[in-house]
């Protein structure tokens, strides 16, 4: 990835964006687990990554995840340690898939292997750090792992996917028309895709579902 002032400040502004994105929406999902908060500042880093690739989406992880830590988290290092963890694993394998193959299956196939992928390891590194954050036995965090940590990621891994699909190519125009990125080439443009969206629509709507379900509201 070759950097000039132009992509530098756009990774800047892309940070900011995801950064405000952290500091006013941060929802608890699962209330077995009341610290487990959804961000969607993984949407603007999975962009980043699409546009520039798995090293630039690992680098505003990173910056985010640290500014994160010393203004609204309450979590500390270990907040840093698995935001940074969380968000790599999901917007750099995303990206890196969407590298080799630039088209809209690869994207598809990124976010994919990127949302199982980063709940599997989420669930192993949730069974490693929360005793030590929380000062609990191990024992007493095998018993979330199921019903808490794992719908947790799955269903904010999935929103954060589903959310990229929905606003990526918004996202895309908006850094065009400020001449933050190149114009694009009409040429190559392609149509609104009916079925992206409404897959994308149906996976948040499950999301929403399943949340309203651990919530005791249905």
């Amino acid at each position: 990835m070759r950097l000039d002032t132009k992509m530098l400040c756009t990774l800047a502004v892309m940070s900011a964006l995801a950064f405000i994105l952290v500091a006013l929406i941060q929802i608890p999902l699962v209330p077995a687990a009341p610290f487990l908060r959804y961000e969607p500042k993984d949407v603007i880093i999975i962009t980043a990554g699409f546009i520039y690739g798995p090293l630039a989406a690992f680098a505003i992880a990173v910056v985010v995840s640290f500014i994160e830590m010393i203004t609204v988290s309450t979590t500390a290092y270990w907040g840093l340690l698995m935001n940074i963890i969380s968000s790599t694993a999901l917007c750099c394998t995303a990206a890196f898939i969407y590298k080799k193959k630039r088209t809209l299956g690869g994207a598809l196939l990124g976010l994919i292997v990127g949302v199982f992928f980063t709940t599997t390891i989420m669930m192993m590194w949730n069974y490693i750090v929360v005793p030590i954050f929380m000062g609990i036995p191990r024992a007493q965090v095998v018993p979330l792992l199921l019903p808490a940590f794992l719908p947790f990621n799955l269903i904010s891994n999935s929103l954060n996917a589903a959310l990229t699909l929905l606003l990526y190519k918004h996202v895309v125009k908006i850094l065009q028309v400020t001449r933050m990125m190149p114009p694009a080439d009409t040429k190559k443009q392609k149509k609104f895709n009916l079925g992206i969206f409404i897959a994308a629509l149906f996976v948040i709507l499950t999301c929403v579902l399943w949340i309203l379900i651990l919530r005791g509201v249905f």
